[in-house]
């Protein structure tokens, strides 16, 4: 195939988004809605990449810094062919096939990009190839009308269009393939007599009419051109996106006994025979092995999950958290930067933090590592099959050997040694009929 460019539109102001934060940047299932379209053009092993840039480009250009491409900046935002035209210079000496993507439309596939790139390259060689889709809310998309076939006769923006044309569903998403030769002579013929006032790239259709050059139509489902102009259009998106991962993790093997309170981010992996229980968060960095099992109301970020875990309910793990085969962390347990080795327990109401837990050891209720002094980090070790009482505290940098116990209600402040008892607690006093006086005087008190 000829070779391949791409141009991809982030010079948008944004301003529905109500937000510092640039649109393309805000995140789409825990990743900026322009990397998912980065990672999905990656695929495609496109020669140049260029992301023309206006408002807000100091935040793109840290964003994309290590990224292979090249900014375009649009200083005034004067419509979408003006867009492309700042593409010029960077596609200079540039021979093949242009495709013009957008950064806030993030779900499109590699497939239907490259479905373009082939129809463009078809016997027919049409000029242009626009890629439409049929929402079931058209709202104020710009409408494409088709002639014989694919190919179409005109397009035409809503705020321009006909009430005849308006009730055509076929809808432009601006995203089209174009031989790059063509572009830019096209769209130096653009105007901007409309009602706008601004220079629409979709009009380089109706000059390559005028040239003799056809144009067609690819369509594909409209959640793939779903663009995100403000935050409840995000959080449709979102919605659409997780249902579509939802079911995928239970074609590929995942049980979720109710999917729609399962959110997952885009890195999300999951094995085979996974059980996911209801109101399950996957952050960024996350991955659960075969017959692992998430329970009710747990939080996971940054986390792995070895095969045969258990994790939750209402369990928490933080980055750098990493289970080992079949162990286990119950409800309210914290983990962060942790080691738990197989079958290693942590079942009740405890933190670890910075710690390395050995092979079959099991941590009791209430344990606490306690690995930050205000300044600095520091790790606790507990040996393979070591017992940690319930309410102790572990004082890092502290190690607990192999086999040892450490007593229920310790603050372990020094190493215990491989198979020994530590305990830290001062010895229990009785005072006999203390309880009865002290009721007695704080009764007659109270009578006064």
């Amino acid at each position: 195939m000829k070779p391949l460019a791409v141009v991809i539109l982030a010079a948008g102001q944004g301003t529905r988004m109500r937000s510092d934060l640039h649109k393309v940047l805000h995140p789409l299932a825990g990743k900026p809605m322009l990397m998912h379209l980065l990672d999905t053009v990656d695929t495609l092993d496109a020669e140049r990449r260029v992301v023309v840039v206006g408002k807000g480009r100091e935040q793109l250009e840290s964003a994309l810094e290590s990224h292979r491409l090249t900014l375009a900046l649009q200083e005034e935002q004067k419509g979408t062919g003006h867009a492309v035209a700042q593409a010029a210079e960077a596609l200079g000496g540039f021979e093949g096939t242009v495709l013009v993507l957008y950064g806030d439309t993030p779900c499109i596939e590699a497939a239907t990009l490259q479905a373009m790139r082939d129809r463009l390259e078809a016997e027919d060689r049409p000029g242009v190839v626009v890629l439409a889709s049929s929402p079931a809310d058209p709202a104020a998309y710009g409408r494409v009308i088709l002639g014989q076939g694919d190919t179409i006769d005109r397009m035409v923006e809503y705020k321009d269009a006909s009430e005849e044309e308006r009730a055509v569903r076929l809808c432009n998403s601006g995203m089209m393939a174009v031989a790059a030769a063509d572009l830019f002579r096209w769209l130096a013929k653009v105007g901007n007599d409309n009602a706008a006032g601004e220079y629409y790239l979709p009009d380089i259709v109706m000059i390559a009419n005028a040239e003799g050059r056809h144009s067609v139509a690819v369509e594909c489902e409209a959640w793939q051109t779903a663009g995100v102009n403000s935050r409840s259009e995000l959080a449709l998106v979102e919605r659409e996106w997780q249902g579509r991962r939802r079911a995928r993790a239970m074609g590929e093997g995942a049980t979720l006994l109710d999917p729609d309170t399962v959110w997952f981010s885009a890195d999300t992996r999951l094995g085979r025979d996974v059980l996911i229980e209801p109101s399950v968060f996957f952050g960024p960095g996350v991955t659960v092995a075969d017959g692992a099992v998430i329970h009710a109301f747990s939080h996971l970020e940054g986390a792995n999950v070895g095969a045969g875990a258990e994790v939750g309910p209402y369990a928490r793990l933080r980055p750098g958290a990493e289970l080992g085969e079949k162990s286990k962390v119950g409800n309210f347990v914290e983990i962060k930067k942790a080691r738990l080795g197989p079958k290693a327990k942590a079942n009740h109401l405890s933190y670890i933090g910075d710690a390395e837990v050995g092979a079959g050891a099991n941590i009791g209720a209430g344990t606490i590592t306690c690995n930050y002094d205000g300044f600095f980090k520091y790790q606790t070790r507990i040996g393979e099959g070591a017992f940690i009482g319930s309410n102790s505290s572990l004082v890092a940098p502290v190690n607990v050997g192999a086999g040892a116990i450490v007593g229920a209600g310790s603050v372990v402040t020094r190493d215990v040694e491989r198979d020994a008892l530590g305990v830290t607690r001062a010895e229990q006093k009785q005072l006999s009929g203390w309880a009865a006086h002290f009721r007695e005087r704080q009764s007659a008190k109270k009578g006064k």
